[in-house]
């Protein structure tokens, strides 16, 4: 018995051995564990002091003091470093993350677990070119984000930017601003409600009311992108550019700064504010250093006058701008030419029309009609080889027509009126044909009547002649050569026998509205 109590006894002492050695290692496991935690380690301090009414463990370091947390490397005056592995330090910080990051400032407090800081007073952060400045910065060196939201100031080689929010994202190299951001640059200033920037591709992304002002233009949208390093950008929602002789709008607008060009998509409006000219369609571009553009698809001009507006509808508009010398100092003065190309319809209360292509020049303010031109006004159809008509003061001043000219007014469903000629030159009172001019192979039928009764047809032959009307109605003919004229009694005009050679009577094809010149 007394040996099987001594071999429980021996029993019992190495079980009680063996929990006592795993009890001792789990402990100092725990403790390396919890050392290797730690991972800020002090470098230097001129002194150190233990202050328990700080706290436990908490270490008062002065002068010269500099940590380091992995690849990060702190230095201050003084600090405060505490057991849970965070410090709070004082004066002349200094944050050095590899090789490339900085961060200054007055006060800082840094988690070593969660690897955040917060930096205040001064603040200075630097990443290669760049320096941020602001009074409170909060950096995430773990994510490598750092954040500001009082106010602050990002300085590179070529721009200074402004906003109330900003963040920093280092390792994609982008920035995001908020509220009242502003980035000046030597060629413009933008202005915007939110701002992302990527320092390696040197592309803004703008969200919100934004604009861009320079010298050539100025640029609004609420969507879009700018890259600074090609000066090539895209502007979306409710977009425009404004230069100083008018404005382009569109759903998006592309713009490259280096050769003042611009191209605008869907929606598109030109404002010509100077001609009182909109222009718009489904594609445009613009030639800033030209001042020139044009527009297609579904192209629409409109000039507005004090009561009226001109619609002329066209396949192609294009608008260029001509520089001409001036006497008596040969100063030079800018004006507007018009080209209309193909399938060109225009409507006006007092004046519609139809024709290939037209070309309008401000600069003597004539509208040239080509190839198959015809107009109507009030009840006049005119028609020639080559149109031109002057407009002056809002109104029709003249017009010229050259070659194989044709007037047409409408007696009644089956009789007309007619002048025809080899050219012919008229002119307006009030936007009324009141005079015309005759040269070559001047021809007239027209129905004579006395207190709107009907006396007879006059047909005339004569190589010039001018042609006074009133109310679109023949009141006098002064023949300039001897005529060959003849007065029919009205009973004995057979209709049929009362057109001139080459007549056609195109009324079907006439403009009723705005909407007509898109038939």
């Amino acid at each position: 018995m007394k040996n099987k109590s001594t071999q429980h006894i021996k029993n019992f002492g190495f079980v009680f051995l063996g929990i006592f050695f795993l009890l001792f290692s789990n402990a100092i496991k725990a403790q390396v564990k919890k050392e290797k935690q730690k991972k800020i380690q002090l470098i230097h301090a001129n002194s150190l002091e233990y202050d328990k009414k700080l706290g436990e463990g908490v270490k008062r370091l002065i002068g010269n003091v500099a940590f380091k947390d992995s690849n990060v490397v702190m230095n201050c005056d003084s600090a405060y470093f505490f057991a849970n592995d965070s410090l709070n330090a004082f004066g002349n910080i200094h944050v050095q993350q590899g090789d490339s990051i900085n961060l200054y400032g007055n006060i800082l407090f840094y988690d070593g677990v969660s690897k955040k800081a917060e930096v205040k007073g001064k603040v200075r952060f630097t990443e290669k070119d760049m320096m941020l400045t602001t009074d409170f910065l909060n950096y995430d060196m773990k994510k490598s984000v750092a954040n500001y939201s009082n106010g602050g100031k990002i300085v590179d080689k070529e721009n200074t930017l402004t906003s109330l929010l900003g963040y920093y994202y280092s390792a994609t190299k982008e920035l995001a601003f908020e509220k009242n951001v502003v980035l000046v640059n030597p060629q413009y200033t933008m202005k915007s409600d939110t701002l992302h920037y990527n320092t390696l591709s040197k592309t803004a992304y703008f969200f919100g009311p934004t604009t861009i002002k320079s010298k050539e233009n100025s640029i609004y949208c609420e969507n879009g992108w700018y890259d600074t390093k090609t000066n090539f950008s895209q502007y979306n929602k409710h977009a425009f550019i404004i230069t100083k002789q008018q404005k382009m709008m569109g759903d998006s607008i592309f713009y490259d700064r280096n050769k003042g060009f611009g191209k605008a998509i869907k929606n598109v409006h030109i404002i010509d504010s100077v001609q009182n000219i909109n222009v718009s369609g489904d594609y445009a571009e613009y030639y800033g250093k030209q001042d020139s553009s044009f527009v297609t698809g579904h192209a629409l001009l409109m000039q507005t006058y004090s009561k009226d507006t001109l619609f002329l509808h066209a396949d192609t508009l294009r608008a260029v701008t001509e520089t001409n010398k001036k006497s008596p100092n040969d100063s030079l003065s800018h004006s507007k030419k018009i080209f209309a190309f193909h399938h060109v319809q225009f409507y006006k209360s007092d004046i519609q029309g139809k024709c290939d292509s037209m070309v309008y020049s401000a600069t003597d303010s004539i509208m040239r009609f080509f190839h198959d031109p015809i107009l109507w006004s009030d009840k006049s159809q005119l028609t020639a080889d080559t149109i031109f008509v002057t407009v002056g003061n809002k109104e029709i001043k003249s017009l010229q027509l050259f070659s194989n000219s044709f007037i047409i007014s409408q007696e009644d469903s089956v009789r007309f009126n007619q002048i025809k000629g080899k050219h012919m030159n008229g002119v307006f009172v009030k936007n009324k044909l009141y005079k015309i001019h005759v040269i070559g192979n001047g021809q007239t039928i027209y129905y004579a009547k006395d207190d709107q009764k009907s006396i007879g047809v006059n047909k005339a032959d004569c190589s010039s002649m001018i042609i006074f009307m009133n109310k679109n109605k023949v009141t006098n003919i002064t023949f300039i050569t001897k005529p060959d004229a003849t007065l029919y009694p009205f009973k004995d005009a057979n209709p049929k026998d009362m057109i001139l050679r080459n007549f056609t009577w195109r009324n079907s094809e006439r403009p009723l509205s705005e909407q007509d010149i898109f038939r």
